[in-house]
């Protein structure tokens, strides 16, 4: 496994100089949440920043994930919207349309995978319906991810359709596809009680093509610097190792732009320093 970090915690950075920024630091990965300002698919020259961000990533010897998380590109009224869950056919066609955008991303940066979640439900609909919703639009993207060659990682996320590994458990059982695996979130185990975490990782390790991590408190959505929740990070590693995970383990501090150079390095620090531990 090696160290990566999201963007979204350097946004207020020049893309490119994030990833410089982060290579000094001794990452070996960034994970890209494309965005205004980052591959943004609505605001021009798309296809030379892709060009390039890849020669910037060669230069500078990084991996890189597509991630799409971006809170306003689509919607800048209503964070992450719409979504694969959107009660409107049009505002799922044009989430739909933003993941084969971040297909194309990945294809051209020769990144691992692209992450993905399905969004919050906000109207009545039942369960079932719901679901088939949800695969409805998924299948969709895994099919171009299948034709372009590129590996979905779909992350369970607090309050959203899919939230919990059982969710997600109940989705892979409804989509079986080659091209749908798993983005797991260390956090976000820990927060909503699904542990011991090294356990879930076990459990899940053929499926997991990414890996977010920060502190986090049992309950709390609100991604932490490392020592500021309640995870024990040295079990997480270890189970990693165990596992034989060989991807990017990236640190997600979505809040914490306004330091974010600062928060890099104190992060990147504490899992080096922690694996080391480890493997004395």
């Amino acid at each position: 496994m090696f160290f990566g970090y999201n963007t979204n915690g350097l946004a207020h950075h020049d893309a490119y100089q994030a990833v410089e920024l982060l290579a000094d630091l001794g990452y070996r990965s960034v994970a890209l949440t494309i965005d205004h300002g980052l591959c943004n698919p609505y605001g021009g020259h798309v296809a030379s920043r892709l060009k390039q961000m890849r020669r910037t990533l060669e230069a500078c010897g990084m991996r890189s994930v597509v991630e799409t998380g971006a809170r306003f590109l689509l919607d800048s009224r209503t964070k992450h919207e719409p979504t694969l869950m959107t009660s409107d056919p049009a505002g799922r066609t044009k989430r739909v349309e933003f993941y084969k955008h971040c297909i194309d991303a990945a294809v051209e940066l020769a990144s691992d995978c692209v992450s993905i979640w399905s969004g919050i439900l906000r109207d009545g609909v039942d369960e079932a319906a719901a679901m088939r919703r949800l695969v409805a639009g998924l299948d969709e993207v895994l099919d171009y991810a299948e034709q372009k060659q590129v590996t979905i990682g779909f992350e369970p996320e607090p309050g959203m359709f899919i939230d919990t590994m059982a969710r997600y458990e109940q989705l892979t059982s409804a989509l079986p596809h080659p091209r749908l695996r798993l983005t797991l979130d260390v956090g976000h185990l820990h927060c909503q009680g699904e542990t011991p975490i090294a356990a879930q990782i076990e459990r899940w390790g053929d499926q997991i093509v990414n890996i977010h991590i920060e502190d986090m408190r049992a309950g709390v959505h609100e991604h932490l610097q490392f020592g500021e929740g309640e995870i024990e990070f040295a079990p997480v590693l270890k189970s990693l190792l165990r596992i034989g995970y060989a991807g990017g383990v990236h640190v997600e501090l979505s809040r914490h732009s306004h330091d974010g150079p600062g928060a890099a390095a104190q992060a990147i620090k504490f899992l080096t320093t922690t694996l080391a531990q480890i493997r004395r």
